[in-house]
Parts: C-alpha cells; sequence; structure tokens
C-alpha cells in the first residue's frame, strides 16, 4: 500500500525565530513578521537565499530603548501585502502584551516593494493608548480596518487624511469571554494570569460589503461596512447592525478566499478549518505539526502559508516556561483558491 501523501509543504524553518505571520508577493518575494527572543533579531524580514534578513533594513528592526518609536518597529504584529502592492505592517507599539506604549510607537506602515523603503506612516496615537494593542489590518477602498486587543474595539482609519476613530469599543463582539486554548491548555503569563487577547482576526468580503471580525478566543461575528464607514452613526446604531456568523475556536489566524471561504487555525487542536460564506465549519487540515498556526496568506498559486509559530509554547504564554520544539516552521497547503488582496 502507497503511504499517504503529505499535504503539507515546508517552506522555510529557523532555529532562532519565532515567525508568526507571513504574506507573498505576485513575483515570489516573501517577508514574515517576527516576535524577536534577542536584541539582534528583526522584526519584519525578508526570506532570501534559505536566509531572513532585515526588512526594509536593519535601523527600521535596530531601535534602542531611548529611541522614539515613529522611524522604528517598536513591537511589529502583522504584516501583509495590500491591494496596492505596498508591504503594510502593523506596529503595536508595545514591547508585547501588557507592555507600556512608546511614544510614536502604535502606528501602521506602508513600505514601497519597488524602492523598499517606507513611504508613509500612520500614527495611531489618537486611538491607541493605555493598554491598546493593536493587531491586525485589512483594507477597503480608501479605509484601514484595524483591531484593537488590548483595549477591545476596531479602529477605522482614513489612508487619505491619516484620521482614525475606534468603533465598537467594549462591544462583546470585540470582547474575549472565553478561554484562549492551545493545544488543549488555557494560555497562562508568567505571573499566573489567563491570557486575554480581545479584538484580533478580521477580514473583508471579496466584494467589500462585509467585514469579519472576533476575539482571539472566538466566536466571530460580522458587520456590513458601509455602516462602519459611516462616521456619523452613534455606538448604539453601529452595535444594532453586528450579527453574530460563526462558533469558532481558539484562532491564530485567519485568511479569506475570493469565493468567501473563511480560514482559521484552531489553536487547541491544532488544525485548520473552513468556514462557508454561510458561517459553516468545517476541517481543511488536521496535523500535530499545525502548533499554533498564526498569520495565513492565500498566494496568487492556491496556496495557504501557514506559520506553525508555537506562541502559546513561549514563556510569556506558558507561566513562564519556554517550550518551543525547535526549529519553527513555516508550511503551505494547496487549496485550490483564489486570493482577496484587501
Amino acid at each position: 500500500m502507497a503511504a499517504p501523501v503529505d499535504r503539507l509543504v515546508p517552506e522555510f524553518a529557523s532555529e532562532t525565530l519565532i515567525i508568526n505571520g507571513v504574506t507573498t508577493t505576485s513575483e515570489g518575494r516573501r517577508f514574515v513578521v517576527v516576535q524577536p527572543q534577542g536584541p539582534d533579531q528583526p522584526q519584519i524580514a525578508e526570506i532570501s537565499g534559505g536566509s531572513a534578513k532585515p526588512f526594509p533594513d536593519a535601523e527600521w528592526n535596530g531601535r534602542r530603548r531611548s529611541q522614539n518609536g515613529r522611524n522604528a518597529f517598536v513591537g511589529a504584529n502583522s504584516l501583509r501585502v495590500g491591494p496596492d502592492g505596498a508591504l503594510w505592517v502593523v506596529d503595536r507599539g508595545a514591547a508585547g502584551i501588557g507592555a507600556p506604549l512608546v511614544e510614536g510607537g502604535p502606528k501602521l506602515v506602508r513600505i514601497d516593494l519597488g524602492a523598499n523603503r517606507v513611504t508613509r506612516v500612520y500614527d495611531l496615537a489618537s486611538v491607541a493608548q493605555g493598554a491598546s494593542f493593536v493587531d491586525d489590518v485589512r483594507f477597503n477602498g480608501g479605509l484601514a480596518y484595524l483591531t484593537d486587543a488590548g483595549r477591545p474595539a476596531l479602529i477605522v482609519l482614513d489612508l487619505t487624511t491619516g484620521k482614525a476613530r475606534r468603533v465598537l469599543e467594549n462591544h462583546p463582539s470585540t470582547v474575549a469571554a472565553r478561554p484562549l486554548m492551545g493545544e488543549g491548555r488555557q494560555l497562562v503569563d508568567a505571573k499566573g494570569r489567563p491570557v486575554v487577547v480581545h479584538a484580533d482576526q478580521l477580514e473583508v468580503s471579496g466584494d467589500g460589503r462585509w467585514l469579519y471580525y472576533q476575539p482571539c478566543s472566538g466566536p466571530m461575528s460580522r458587520i456590513e461596512t458601509r455602516f462602519l464607514d459611516d462616521p456619523s452613526l452613534d455606538e448604539a446604531t453601529l452595535s444594532a447592525h453586528v450579527e453574530p456568523f460563526a462558533d469558532t475556536p481558539s484562532t491564530g489566524g485567519t485568511a479569506i478566499d475570493a469565493a468567501g471561504t473563511i480560514y482559521i487555525s484552531d489553536t487547541d487542536r491544532s488544525r485548520i478549518l473552513r468556514v462557508s460564506a454561510a458561517g459553516e465549519i468545517s476541517t481543511l487540515i488536521a496535523d500535530p505539526r499545525l502548533v499554533w498556526v498564526d498569520a495565513m496568506w492565500i498566494d496568487d498559486d492556491g496556496k495557504l502559508w501557514m506559520p506553525a509559530a508555537q506562541l502559546n509554547r513561549t514563556a510569556g504564554l506558558n507561566q513562564g516556561k519556554d517550550a518551543v520544539d525547535w526549529p519553527v516552521r513555516l508550511y503551505s497547503i494547496a487549496i485550490g483558491a483564489k486570493p482577496v488582496r484587501r
């Protein structure tokens, strides 16, 4: 009997870097976001020739503690190639969960991939303060939507003016109300406190009509973007348009395809789930190697890229004990779907 075909394709492995996000270009360039485990590790890197090189340069990845955060990464949390072909990076502005924000730290950074240089920095200080943890971003025309995982809310950013506003603050759809689970255990920090990650994952449908979002521990909700985009609506009116969508589990990352299927990583059971446009959940793949798959990406060849970040095994999320099984790997799997570039 022939051996079963291994559907997971190893794309990259690192003995030192915790890679928790990936994005690619149509030309085949690959970029990752790293959660540094030491002072000399980059936060944003390009994978080339089997190694991860700081991107766009060492200066942006080499912030000193005394340095203002405006022109350097303080705590890069997510990245993606946007619909304009540029690389966009979300900087939470703090060293980690619960760490204080740095002046100039919370921001959205646009990097031109033709020139390999930063062309605009969106300062999010007006909407990210105190316990804020700006998490991820998606685009819809001239707007960007971001999640705040520390002070639960969504952020709507006008990419032309740079003005931002907070919406659905402390709404049940943005607040984490369930335990955050990984490999059958609740995540607990080094001080023995349960880890809480509020509004985290988000996706925009291919037609731009819907924004899907959730706390890290689920469940997933949705709202029509026409309501989010209207600054004249008060919170009560906006809240009335939020709809329950899918009863998702603890999730590391998501991606959406052109048909409206959302792919989510089930961090508790090491699997990737599919959520149909009708909110029905099925399993794409379950594999013990898929430990805390974080921010995923669908490329132009119909491959789903999955960084098995093992974040639940890092000391800060595992009662102060480092249990990462090196190397940390980046996988892909063929799904035969077209991506949505939002």
